[in-house]
């Protein structure tokens, strides 16, 4: 496989990472009114780093979720900045984002960590993902190599652990790592297996005050911590009625979401998605800005906004249907449409769903036996989202 950077290099002189030096040489950019698709270099953009655990990767503190970003333009201009941590994963947009993250870090390939993900759950077909993930990047090897959305010990099976250690012997990846939304129960497990490198886990300003303490003992067991779902449902593209909604839309709440979890020390790396140049522009402020009194008292306010729409994945929803709905992950399907503006990507995940799941109807039944201790709610959100995507 002809690519930018062989594997060779790497094993050789290491992934080459920038420094202070490079930083200064960066302009930040900023579109102009005449000429949006034609930025122009500004200020440099300050750029924060923290140590990726045990993995020893220097990663910015802002990295890049390119889940649902179309645009390769802004990539390439995140990297140019200095962004150095992107991320993906083999399904996402039916396989072709990593075509287009490949295509669009080529030339910076060794100044960069790259990681993507594999949903399967046989060790065959999660290494025939690999060798697929690796030929649409145009890479030979990924820096990060994670197993997708386990959110249970059973998830991580041995013989998926044995594909990522038999791709590390190969050379096709640095380090192994699991993603979870569920980090209160898979944290613990995953720091005394002590097989894992890496975990990309759910993290927001939402979310109990003990997911705090299992991120501190992933991170003080030296493993890499990189922090997902950060802006908590976004919602930064919908139009509710809510007098507030465009007094909290100016005033930044996705910024101080966003820098709220940058102030954890133990939170190393983060991948907000961005779909365009101002929001790159206004994430970039994250290594910039310190965190406000001010912005502590926008989230508390954006938190009395979001909590009749957006589950927090806490999990104790599970089982609690009668009709038998996995409800928490039909609210993230709904917030992929409403909060992320990606219609299609909750439909998507909602007709995964078994037939006899997708063809509930909640306005059948009399009452919910679904009570969200935070608030959500979530019979009408359930309807929401059937009358969008069924």
């Amino acid at each position: 496989m002809k690519t930018n950077s062989s594997r060779r290099d790497f094993l050789s002189a290491g992934l080459a990472v920038p420094v202070a030096g490079i930083a200064s040489s960066l302009g930040v950019w900023r579109e102009s009114e005449q000429a949006a698709s034609q930025p122009s270099p500004l200020s440099p953009a300050k750029l924060s780093y923290r140590t990726l655990g045990k993995t020893g990767l220097k990663v910015t503190t802002l990295g890049f979720g390119c889940m649902i970003t179309s645009d390769p333009s802004v990539i390439e201009r995140a990297a140019d900045l200095g962004i150095n941590y992107f991320d993906t994963a083999r399904g996402y947009q039916h396989g072709n984002n990593e075509r287009m993250v490949g295509a669009a870090l080529k030339r910076k390939r060794r100044d960069i960590v790259l990681s993507s993900k594999t949903p399967s759950e046989s060790k065959q077909a999660a290494l025939d993902d690999l060798d697929t993930s690796l030929r649409e990047l145009g890479t030979d090897y990924l820096d990060i190599w994670y197993l997708h959305g386990k959110d249970k010990p059973q998830g991580v099976k041995d013989e998926l652990v044995e594909a990522q250690q038999l791709a590390k012997k190969q050379g096709k990846i640095r380090f192994a790592g699991v993603s979870t939304h569920a980090p209160q129960e898979l944290l613990p497990w995953l720091v005394k297996k002590g097989v894992m490198d890496v975990v990309l886990v759910t993290y927001n300003f939402t979310m109990d005050k003990g997911v705090d303490a299992v991120i501190e003992e992933a991170s003080k067991a030296s493993m890499g911590v990189v922090g997902m779902k950060v802006m908590a449902g976004g919602f930064r593209k919908v139009k509710h009625t809510d007098p507030l909604a465009p007094k909290l839309k100016r005033e930044g709440a996705m910024l101080a979401a966003l820098k709220w979890v940058v102030k954890n020390p133990h939170v190393h790396t983060t991948i907000p998605s961005m779909t365009d140049m101002e929001q790159l522009d206004e994430n970039l402020k994250a290594m910039a800005e310190p965190y406000s009194a001010v912005e502590e008292k926008l989230l508390a306010r954006q938190l009395d906004y979001i909590s009749p729409l957006y589950c927090r994945m806490c999990g104790k929803c599970e089982g609690a249907c009668a009709k038998g709905l996995p409800v928490a992950d039909i609210l993230r399907y709904l917030t992929y449409a409403e909060g992320y503006g990606q219609f299609s990507l909750g439909r998507e995940k909602f007709l995964e769903l078994p037939v006899e799941v997708s063809a509930v109807r909640c306005q059948q039944c009399s009452r919910c036996t679904v009570t969200c201790p935070f608030g959500v709610q979530v019979a009408s959100r359930l309807s929401r989202a059937q009358e969008l995507f069924a």
